[in-house]
């Protein structure tokens, strides 16, 4: 981990890209609204998630809060960024490998805390969207399948981390064990990897969410 708000909604180019031609499908969120929980920063000591790829493991006594409720197509994603300083920024960018950017990514459940990386939608670079709640639509939907879990890849450093809440909230990081407080070697996960999510952070929460299209289901016969 290493800490950066406001209420703006900023929709990514080319949202209409992502929808089916159907006006008529239902859209569900996955993560809830990614603006219910500040990011912290300015505020010190100013934390964000860093160089990882992470999922919200817990939120009170919901467990599956980013788990795939059913077999669709996931269409966009939100995040909600706080607003660093000029200085904090320079920090971050020359500490955690350059300026701040993220990507949604869909795991696969394989066991003894390992996921593997089924897919990952375009990269975005986010300090212009910095202070704000903003949706990117995906250039390409992505396969999701019930059971799958939505992470947060981020090969540098994202402002996208509310802390100081209460212990039964918490997210893993793709990093093994022992190595829970290295934040800066890279540990964003590659597609069709495997990685071990050991790291269980307690009192922080990764502001992110997903919107999903699940497909549809088969009518009864007559």
């Amino acid at each position: 981990m290493s800490r950066p708000r406001s209420a703006a909604l900023v929709l990514g180019a080319g949202l209409a890209l992502a929808l089916p031609a159907s006006t008529n499908a239902t859209q569900a969120e996955i993560g809830t609204n990614a603006g219910e929980a500040k990011a912290s920063c300015p505020d010190r000591p100013c934390l964000a998630i860093s160089r990882t790829t992470g999922f919200q493991a817990k939120v009170g006594t919901n467990r599956g809060l980013m788990t795939v409720p059913s077999d669709g197509r996931l269409v966009s994603w939100s995040i909600t960024l706080a607003k660093p300083t000029d200085k904090q920024v320079d920090f971050f960018d020359k500490e955690l490998g350059g300026a701040s950017e993220a990507a949604i990514t869909v795991l696969q459940p394989r066991g003894k805390l390992r996921y593997r990386v089924v897919s990952a939608g375009e990269p975005q670079k986010l300090e212009r969207y910095f202070g704000q709640t903003v949706e990117f639509a995906l250039q390409r939907t992505l396969r999701v399948r019930k059971g799958w879990t939505i992470g947060l890849k981020v090969p540098t450093w994202a402002p996208a981390l509310a802390v100081n809440l209460p212990g039964d909230t918490s997210w893993r990081a793709s990093r093994a064990k022992g190595t829970c407080d290295d934040s800066k070697t890279q540990t964003a996960a590659r597609s069709g990897s495997t990685p071990q999510f050991y790291c269980l952070y307690r009192t922080a929460r990764l502001t992110y969410s997903a919107r999903f299209i699940p497909d549809p289901q088969p009518t009864a016969q007559d």
